[in-house]
């Protein structure tokens, strides 16, 4: 078995229609790939999962991070579930992450502080949206937790907003951040914090029906 500086972490993003997969040793080697699955992600998740993470095997991994929503009912709670039992399974630390705050350190300069805050907006159900305002320093700031609101609501929570801030619209393209997932984990876990995988719990916003 590797020394733990050689050990992997592996990041899930279910919670849009795009799968996406991270694997890296957070020194030199580091991949991801995203493939847009639609309704199939149900069914081939597992069968992704076990294809990519070759050649490494289960016990090469120290961490799992996990997107656990907003977004997918379906797809956020498959992820969160199976990011639980492979924790569980590994006896490893699992980290689940905000989809917005992926997205979120995804955009963000990695060489630089960006002044401005990041309003991220995502299309929700029943004409509502997914929103949170981060900043950054060394890791993301969270000044607006992830809220479900009208677009009234954000708008009249915008033009409240004190601070200069950069409005992102997330309509695609979320499966690209299980990069992110993975390096603000392991930036958590350089920190010291080893959550349990009980403590991963899927944040839906909203009930997927009235």
């Amino acid at each position: 078995m590797p020394s733990d500086s050689l050990k992997y972490g592996l990041a899930i993003h279910t919670s849009s229609p795009e799968l996406g997969l991270a694997v890296g040793n957070f020194t030199e080697e580091i991949r991801y790939q995203s493939w847009n699955l639609g309704r199939d992600l149900s069914v081939q998740l597992h069968q992704y999962l076990a294809e990519f993470i070759q050649p490494q095997t289960w016990s090469d991994f120290k961490l799992i991070a996990v997107a656990k929503g907003p977004g997918s009912f379906t797809g956020t709670r498959m992820g969160v579930v199976t990011a639980r039992i492979l924790a569980q399974q590994l006896e490893i630390p699992l980290f689940s992450i905000s989809t917005l705050a992926g997205m979120a350190w995804q955009i963000f300069p990695k060489d630089a502080t960006l002044s401005d805050n990041l309003a991220l907006q995502m299309p929700a159900q029943r004409g509502q949206f997914f929103v949170a305002i981060y900043g950054k320093q060394e890791t993301l700031i969270e000044y607006l937790p992830d809220s479900v609101m009208s677009l009234e609501a954000w708008q009249t929570t915008l033009e409240k907003w004190k601070n200069p801030y950069k409005l992102i619209k997330l309509e695609g393209g979320l499966g690209d951040s299980a990069m992110s997932l993975l390096e603000l984990a392991h930036l958590d876990f350089q920190q010291g914090k080893r959550p349990h995988w009980s403590e991963a719990l899927p944040f839906y916003g909203q009930h997927p029906v009235d």
